[in-house]
C-alpha cells in the first residue's frame, strides 16, 4: 500500500493505492499555520474512516504547489508509515518531456496530471484542472507537454467580484434554473457557470486549432464536477486523474 498526498493552494487530496488500484480520494482543507501533529491526526483520520488504519505502507508519495507545507505533510506521512516519502520535483523520473522555456517551473500537479493522462488516454491531450486557478495543459501527439493557459478559478472569480463591488454577494456554487437570471444571485451564478463553462469550449476549439488535430480531452480538479457538465463538449470528467499520476511516477522511480 502506497500513501498518495498532493497539497494545492485549497484542497490536499489524499488518497491510497495498491498496484494499479486506488483504494479511496478523500479532500482536506490546506492549512498553513496546521503543525505535523495536527497533519498526522488529520491523515490517521482519514484512513480510519476507509478501514485503512492496519496496513502496512511500503512507501508514500507528495506533489505540492505550496511549499510551506510540503515538510509538515511529509513529517506526518512519515510519521504514520514508517517510509521514505517521495516528492514530485525535478530530477524524478515521468517518462513526460516538457518543451517548456524553463521547464523547472511546471507545477508538481501539471507533471502529475499529464504523466497520469499519457499513460490511460490517447494523445494528443488537453488536460483542465479546475482548483483554485483553472489549469490547461496540451500533451502532444508525441507525449509531450506543449505548454498551456492558467486562468482564475471559480471561487477566486467570485470573491474578488464580491469583494470589489457594493451589491453582490458572496453565493454558492449552484446551477441557476435558466441562462437568463431574473435576480441578482441567479445572475451570479448564470454567470459564473455558463460563462466560464463557455470560456472552456472556446478554449478548446482554439487550442486545437492552433494544434490542427482533434484532442482527447479531461477535466479534473475539485470545482471540474461543477462546471465540465454545462459544457457543449466532449470533455472527460476523472477525479483520480492526480492521483493515478502519482502512482506511475512512484512505481517508476520506487
Amino acid at each position: 500500500m502506497v500513501l498518495a498526498v498532493d497539497i494545492g493552494n485549497s484542497n490536499i487530496v489524499l488518497g491510497c493505492f495498491e498496484g494499479s488500484e486506488i483504494k479511496f480520494v478523500e479532500r482536506l482543507s490546506t492549512n498553513l499555520n496546521s503543525t505535523e501533529l495536527e497533519y498526522t491526526v488529520l491523515i490517521k483520520t482519514i484512513l480510519e474512516l476507509n478501514n485503512l488504519s492496519g496496513y502496512t505502507f511500503a512507501g508514500g508519495i507528495i506533489s505540492s504547489v505550496v511549499p510551506s507545507v510540503t515538510q509538515t505533510v511529509k513529517k506526518a506521512m512519515e510519521r504514520l508509515t514508517g517510509q521514505h516519502i517521495m516528492v514530485v520535483e525535478p530530477g524524478l523520473k515521468t517518462g513526460l518531456k516538457i518543451m517548456l522555456d524553463n521547464p523547472a517551473q511546471l507545477g508538481s500537479d501539471r507533471v502529475a496530471d499529464a504523466v497520469a493522462a499519457i499513460n490511460f488516454y490517447p494523445c494528443p491531450l488537453i488536460i483542465i484542472d479546475m482548483g483554485t486557478a483553472t489549469t490547461i495543459s496540451v500533451i502532444g501527439k508525441d507525449k509531450s507537454f506543449l505548454g498551456g493557459m492558467i486562468i482564475p478559478g471559480l471561487r477566486v472569480s467570485l470573491d474578488s467580484l464580491a469583494n470589489r463591488t457594493s451589491q453582490l454577494p458572496k453565493i454558492s456554487l449552484e446551477p441557476p434554473k435558466r441562462v437568463i437570471g431574473s435576480n441578482t444571485v441567479d445572475c451570479m451564478k448564470s454567470g459564473i457557470i455558463y460563462y466560464t463553462a463557455s470560456g472552456i469550449d472556446g478554449a478548446v476549439d482554439r487550442l486545437e486549432a492552433e494544434l490542427g488535430e482533434k484532442c482527447t480531452v479531461i477535466s479534473t480538479g475539485g470545482l471540474a464536477n461543477t462546471i465540465i457538465p454545462y459544457c457543449k463538449r466532449d470533455i472527460i470528467i476523472d477525479d483520480k486523474l492526480l492521483l493515478k499520476g502519482l502512482m506511475v511516477i512512484y512505481n517508476k522511480n520506487k
